[in-house]
Parts: C-alpha cells; sequence; structure tokens
C-alpha cells in the first residue's frame, strides 16, 4: 500500500468513536434510495456495507415493487416504498424532506434503473439533499442523471460521484469538453481526467474507479492502489458507495463535534469528502481481497458481506 500515513491519519481521525454515552443513531443515519422491479440487490449491498462498516441505521427508500424483495434479504434493513409512480412529485418530496432531516448522509443510485419515473425522483432526492446540506453520493443509474441534467448537481461541494470505467468515460465526454479517451489504457494515462470533471461540474469530489481509484477534488488527487479481488463480479460499486455513505456520515458527524467542542485534528471541511471517499475505497478494495482469498473464483458480491468488518479492523483497529 502505498497511500501515505497523512491520508490514512486523516481517514481515521473522521471515524465516530463507540462510546458508552452514546445513543442509536449518533455513529450514522444513512439513507440509500433506488431499488426498482428489476435490481434489488444493489440497494441491498449499499445498505448493508454501510450497516457493516459501523453506521447505527440504514433506510433504504425504493419502489414499492421492490420493497417486499429487499426486506426479505434481511431483518436490519428499514425500507419505506416512496418511489411510486401513482404518487405525485410534490407528495414524494414532502416525505423525503422528512426522512432526510434524520439522515447524516444519503446515497442515491444503487438499483434505480433509467425508467423516467425513478430517474425523476432521484432527481427530486438530489434537490432535496442538497437544501438540507446533506453528504451525498450519486452512483449507478444516478450518474445517468447527472451525465443528461448536469445542472441538478453542478455546483454542490458536498457530493462524491463514483463512476466506474464506462460510466467516467460518458460523464467526461458529455461534459469535459477536451476530447475523451476511450480505452481503460488511455485512461490510466490521463491523470488529470477526474479533475477536469470535477471542474466541470464545479463543485463535487470524483471518485474514479479502476486498477487505481482516483479520487479528485479540486485541490489535487489522491489514489488508493490498496490491493483488491481479482474476480469483478457484479455489485462491488454498491458497497462502495454504501461504505462511502457511511464515511460520509462520519464526516457530518466529525464536524458536528468540532462545533461541540471536542479537540479534534485540523481536517477543513472541503476536504471531508475526499477523506471519506478515501476510507471506503481502501476498505471496499480490501474486502474484496479477503472475499477473493476465501472464494477465488467462485467469488460473488454477496461473499464481501461478511469482510467488510474484518476489512476494516485490518485497515484501522477493532474500535
Amino acid at each position: 500500500m502505498t497511500v501515505s500515513r497523512h491520508w490514512v491519519s486523516q481517514v481515521k481521525a473522521i471515524i465516530s468513536p463507540l462510546l458508552p454515552e452514546l445513543h442509536k443513531g449518533q455513529a450514522g443515519r444513512v439513507g440509500v434510495l433506488g431499488g426498482c422491479r428489476e435490481y434489488t440487490g444493489a440497494p441491498y449491498y449499499a445498505s448493508m456495507s454501510s450497516m457493516r462498516l459501523g453506521c447505527d441505521m440504514s433506510f433504504t427508500v425504493c419502489a414499492p415493487e421492490a420493497a417486499p424483495v429487499i426486506k426479505s434479504y434481511s431483518p436490519d434493513l428499514i425500507v419505506h416504498p416512496l418511489l411510486d409512480q401513482t404518487r405525485s412529485q410534490d407528495d414524494v418530496r414532502a416525505e423525503l424532506r422528512t426522512l432526510f432531516q434524520r439522515l447524516h448522509s444519503v446515497v442515491i443510485g444503487p438499483g434505480l434503473g433509467r425508467d423516467a419515473s425513478m430517474q425523476s425522483f432521484a432527481r427530486v432526492a438530489i434537490e432535496v439533499a442538497r437544501e438540507s446540506n446533506l453528504y451525498m453520493v450519486i452512483d449507478a443509474d444516478g450518474l445517468w442523471l447527472v451525465q443528461n441534467t448536469p445542472e441538478v448537481i453542478q455546483g454542490y461541494t458536498r457530493a462524491v460521484l463514483t463512476p466506474n470505467v464506462v460510466e467516467f468515460q460518458r460523464l467526461c465526454r458529455a461534459l469535459v469538453r477536451a476530447p475523451m479517451a476511450l480505452t481503460q489504457q488511455d485512461v490510466d494515462m490521463s491523470q488529470d481526467a477526474a479533475q477536469k470533471l470535477g471542474a466541470a461540474l464545479d463543485g463535487p469530489t470524483i471518485l474514479e474507479k479502476g486498477r487505481v481509484d482516483r479520487i479528485a477534488s479540486a485541490h489535487d488527487v489522491v489514489e488508493c492502489d490498496i490491493e483488491g479481488g481479482l474476480k469483478r463480479c457484479g455489485g462491488q460499486g454498491d458497497f462502495l458507495s454504501g461504505t462511502l455513505g457511511t464515511f460520509l456520515a462520519w464526516a457530518q458527524r466529525f464536524e458536528e463535534r468540532i462545533e461541540a467542542g471536542e479537540s479534534l485534528p485540523d481536517i477543513p471541511a472541503a476536504r471531508l469528502p475526499q477523506v471519506a471517499a478515501l476510507g471506503a475505497s481502501m476498505v471496499t478494495r480490501t474486502a474484496s481481497r479477503l472475499a477473493f482469498e476465501r472464494h477465488r473464483r467462485s467469488m460473488l458480491a454477496n461473499d464481501m458481506v461478511n469482510e467488510i468488518g474484518p476489512a476494516y479492523e485490518h485497515l484501522f483497529g477493532s474500535t
């Protein structure tokens, strides 16, 4: 691992401590918005990984037809079937406002799909999250929304976008004026591509997933080259978005703890999304490696669920 000690120390600094005086929810409350009839696994993985990493509560907001399936995966999941195409956007907006007031962060996109009604609900969710000044992860088909309507996220500094190779290329073609490479090799050689995309969006942090994860803010780029698993089964990106949701919840708690007068390391607020994204990348890549070592070619994304905790302890200790 070549992630510098300085960056690792900042990641450790924002992790919410487990203390006997804390009550339910103070270690993080994360929302996950997605889940349509076709895609129920993605929001489950995002929600479960957020809790396995250490948030206290996860709230999954999905389409009504997806809710019974998602609930059946685990009794730990709190599922809200709010994304009903028979309801008006104003009704959904009002319920999201109430729910988002309880959250420290929200993940938008896992299992969302590209149906017009689901895309419109995602746009409403982003607008409500911005009104609430929530930390936000945009992933999967949430990135499709950004590609087609970038103004929905432009200028918002408390958001992290997590594109894979194909999603990153699409975003760059749509939003970056300079011609973008089409091959993975060319993308790997383009060290400043993620920063250019971030500049085009004027605020969000970009976590460009690849052989090496690049995390670009307006100021610099940090890379995570921790070894991951060799099996590239679908669903691993949902683990990243879920763990990032928890790290961003901890970033919000970090700010609250500073406001309460705790003596904590001096990390500028503008850097917190980048620090959180690095932590999520480190944990997810380590969990992937541990799952691959155990299952080899038969590894599935579900095998990573029980590796999130060991990955965290391997990187940051037991508490």
